[in-house]
């Protein structure tokens, strides 16, 4: 997609409901150093971090200028340069189902001020950044959200995991392969350079993972250039397999440390393994680290392997286990038939949704090569056709493969209008790879 979508207009619907509230809705300039500086001032009030220096600003401003990002000002503001609410979006490719992407609006920065709340100003943004992404013929909107009560009402759903893993290395003995290849030290500005490359190969064997950019690499090693320096403990390393081929990596910091020297934990940051044999060496790396009594992970998948892979499994414990990447389905056919399923079938699917986007009746038809057409379902399903009842938000859940319709029937989610359709469902959507997002946008 080229970058029109920056200057794509706003809104008219949203803009009119807060033209009616004297609040003013608007495209931000990104070139505009001050009106940047207020965006980004209220985008980090509305997280609760701290006012950003101008060395972040500075920085922001040129690493972020791919977004699209709004605002809504109140004029009669002390401060009518700061806005009162931000949001930003942008196209990225989403992994789906059988190693292929499709292109997704990704949301982020939504934010309200707590002076403007209970006015409509939040639902006035997402549901113009829903019309937005429609017009632009995207078939799905994506985020990931620190409230989790927010988005439902909008059709979203979660649609991949996350959980935070804490490993206890003196009773977690390794039990898993024993990698060929090699685990090499690098220094932060070698892993920037060899990083995409590797993230991009890896992508695609996890749905639910999205496409990178670089300001998130620059903030994750370190961002000296803002005036942090967060990178200065940090450690990577890179995993060669036996032909001398790069095919993962890590980065990890230590953290806390008891009295006794010996006992420092192990901060994951980031690992990703192209390879099995790849995800093994790193993770014995890690495991076997001299000095280490634990090995802390957040945001990794919820169905680790590294779990069957240490001889005690108790030593690994999973917490924080819930919701990440929230998944919004705009167009149906076309989210559909961009993802691939592991099993033919014919599977009819009732979709209300209050904002209209999805509302109707289709019908899945999937071939033996898992690809999938989706038409018009008029009237009656035709015999030996699996029928569901389901909801916008519930289609979204079920989109990436990693929920399971019988769950969501059983939880009264979802109806099936012919017995034994969810695990039609199932046995054809359900992913062979747990869906996960290993970041934060």
């Amino acid at each position: 997609m080229s970058s029109e979508y920056r200057t794509h207009p706003v809104d008219a619907e949203s803009e009119e409901r807060l033209t009616a509230q004297d609040l003013r809705y608007g495209i931000l300039d990104n070139g505009d150093a001050e009106a940047f500086r207020g965006w980004l001032h209220a985008d980090s009030r509305g997280f609760h971090d701290s006012r950003p220096t101008q060395q972040a600003v500075d920085a922001q401003q040129k690493g972020l200028e791919y977004r699209r990002a709004l605002g809504v000002w109140d004029d009669a503001s002390p401060d009518p340069v700061v806005p009162v609410a931000t949001v930003a979006s942008w196209p990225a490719q989403l992994t789906v189902p059988g190693e292929t992407s499709v292109t997704g609006w990704a949301i982020s920065s939504v934010t309200v001020a707590p002076t403007h709340r209970r006015k409509g100003v939040a639902r006035a943004l997402l549901e113009g950044e829903l019309r937005t992404a429609h017009d632009l013929g995207l078939p799905l909107a994506m985020l990931t959200v620190s409230e989790a009560t927010i988005y439902g009402r909008f059709g979203f759903a979660p649609a991949a995991m996350a959980a935070t893993w804490k490993i206890d290395t003196r009773r977690a003995g390794w039990s898993g392969p024993r990698p060929d290849g090699r685990v090499r030290f690098l220094s932060l500005d070698q892993l920037s350079e060899q990083r995409a490359e590797l993230l991009e190969r890896a992508r695609l064997s996890v749905p639910g993972e999205i496409e990178h950019w670089d300001y998130l690499w620059h903030r994750m090693l370190g961002a000296a250039h803002e005036g942090k320096d967060n990178g200065k403990d940090l450690h990577a390393v890179r995993y060669d397999d036996a032909d001398g081929v790069a095919q993962g990596f890590a980065l990890y910091r230590f953290t806390e440390q008891d009295q006794e020297f010996a006992s420092h934990v192990l901060d994951l940051h980031y690992l990703l393994a192209v390879t099995d044999d790849a995800y093994a060496g790193l993770w014995r790396y890690l495991l076997e680290m001299d000095l280490v009594r634990q090995v802390h992970a957040p945001l990794r998948s919820v169905d680790e392997p590294v779990a069957w892979q240490i001889t005690d499994q108790r030593a690994a414990r999973k917490s924080n286990e819930g919701d990440h990447l929230w998944v919004r389905i705009l167009d149906a056919k076309a989210a559909l038939e961009g993802r691939r399923y592991r099993a033919p079938g014919r599977i009819g699917l009732r979709v209300t949704d209050p904002l209209g986007f999805v509302e109707g009746d289709v019908l899945v038809e999937i071939g033996a090569d898992g690809a999938a057409s989706v038409s018009p379902l008029k009237g009656e399903a035709p015999d030996g056709v699996a029928e569901l009842a389901l909801s916008a938000a519930d289609l979204g859940a079920l989109y990436l493969g990693g929920v399971s319709a019988g769950t969501l029937v059983r939880a009264g989610r979802v109806t099936e209008l012919r017995p034994g359709s969810a695990d039609v469902l199932d046995g054809s959507f359900r992913s062979p790879v747990t869906p996960w997002l290993s970041i934060w946008f």
